[in-house]
């Protein structure tokens, strides 16, 4: 008989759990036959004391196999997700998911709703009028055979033991654990079903991982939870300072995503997006990565990646025109001084969208789909005084002077040019 308090006990005298422990711990507590204290006296020990590779590799199974797993066999090996840590305009997978599914890979993208200032890919498609984010399963399986592609949301019930761990862990201080956060991403993707997963590790001021020796511990965890469940993993560690694209909020990060489809976009957003749909594709085809490179950007020159999201729209039901539709009302920003514009800290401009409702507080807060923020300027640009640098889409009664005062905050200019922000550190597989 296993008692809950000696595996607590354990983990505080930093030793290793077993399988039989662990199983019976997540299992006991998503039955609501563990209360949540002593949960959270086991989660504030692994925190302190870590967890190896073994204990890591069975929190995941259990917590996978807590729920559904998606069977996706039937597409014979091409079935390709990614995941990213979170981060500010964070918008890649409503334009890779097109890419790869033009390309012929199948596209099975189960996507979360954002809490905090990491949006979430879930929101920003529902932005689109009518677009219909939660698909039955039967409907998101066929229409994977039918044109490649759906980007959904909460299909099945997917690790449902990490949901209330998680939930837990929120409010128990308890985030910040590399083999926590490991785990938790890596039982859902897996549960998912997928055969190649690429992770987007965010690194700096506007991700949860600030430091990038941090970051890569995560990455190598992750990878090595994939290899022990057969799974093709891939980590590429990228840039957060400062934020990905001009476009900040719900909507108007889908009209960035139809300019990258058409071939225009920041090009910050648009190398990342590349960067990790060609390792993806390298991963389920026998091409290398520069092979895989030529085809991703001759997808979004030809026209063929464009064609895939908007036939991806239609399928579930929504209007793409409806995005272009603002009734929001809308404020410009203008450079104080003139110079370089030097900085855009993703942290504040995070901030920033908060007040005005882009993204929530809660997980049942409601959000403004029409607010966000447009940087106008790139790093390096130069601006005059008077020069339109922002502009900000709030609806009245939100916190605009605050979110003003934000973005003034986040917009450095200097009289001199700075080095250009790396953007891809690392890719590790």
């Amino acid at each position: 008989m296993i008692d809950f308090t000696d595996i607590i006990d354990k983990k505080k005298n930093k030793l290793e759990l077993s399988k039989d422990e662990i199983f019976y711990a997540v299992n006991s507590y998503t039955n609501g036959e563990i209360p949540d204290y002593q949960m959270s006296a086991l989660l504030m020990a692994i925190l302190l004391n870590g967890m190896n590779n073994d204990e890591v590799f069975y929190l995941t199974e259990v917590m996978m196999q807590s729920g559904d797993m998606l069977d996706l066999s039937r597409f014979n090996g091409m079935v390709v997700d990614k995941h990213s840590t979170g981060g500010i305009g964070d918008k890649t997978t409503i334009i890779l998911g097109p890419i790869l599914a033009a390309l012929g890979c199948k596209v099975a993208k189960i996507s979360g709703r954002g809490l905090g200032i990491t949006g979430g890919t879930a929101d920003k498609l529902e932005s689109i009028e009518g677009y219909n984010i939660s698909l039955k399963l039967d409907e998101f399986l066929k229409q994977i055979e039918d044109i490649g592609i759906s980007l959904s949301y909460n299909i099945g019930d997917l690790a449902p033991a990490d949901k209330k761990i998680y939930a837990l862990r929120d409010v128990t201080a308890t985030v910040d654990s590399i083999p926590l956060i490991a785990s938790s991403i890596m039982s859902k993707k897996i549960a998912s079903g997928a055969d190649a997963i690429v992770l987007d590790v965010k690194v700096g001021k506007g991700a949860f991982m600030k430091d990038i020796d941090e970051a890569r511990k995560l990455a190598k965890l992750m990878i090595e939870i994939g290899k022990y469940f057969k799974k093709k993993v891939r980590a590429v560690l990228t840039n957060m300072d400062i934020p990905l694209g001009h476009n900040i909020g719900n909507k108007i990060e889908v009209m960035e995503c139809v300019d990258v489809l058409e071939g225009k976009g920041e090009e910050n957003l648009k190398e990342v997006t590349i960067t990790l749909a060609s390792n993806l594709l390298s991963m389920v085809t026998k091409k290398t990565i520069e092979e895989c490179r030529l085809l991703v950007i001759d997808s979004l020159n030809n026209g063929s990646a464009l064609a895939k999201f908007k036939e991806l729209v239609q399928a579930q039901g929504g209007n793409l025109d409806s995005i272009y539709d603002n009734h929001d009302k809308k404020i410009t920003l203008r450079a104080s001084m003139s110079g370089y514009l030097t900085d855009i800290d993703s942290q504040l401009i995070g901030q920033s969208s908060m007040e005005i409702k882009v993204g929530r507080e809660t997980k049942d807060e409601p959000i403004d789909y029409d607010a966000g923020i447009i940087i106008l300027k790139s790093i390096n640009d130069y601006v005059n005084k008077g020069d339109a640098i922002a502009e900000v889409y709030y609806k009245e009664g939100n916190n605009i002077e605050q979110a003003v005062a934000y973005i003034g905050e986040a917009l450095k200019i200097t009289p001199n040019e700075v080095e250009e922000p790396k953007l891809i550190y690392e890719v590790i597989e």
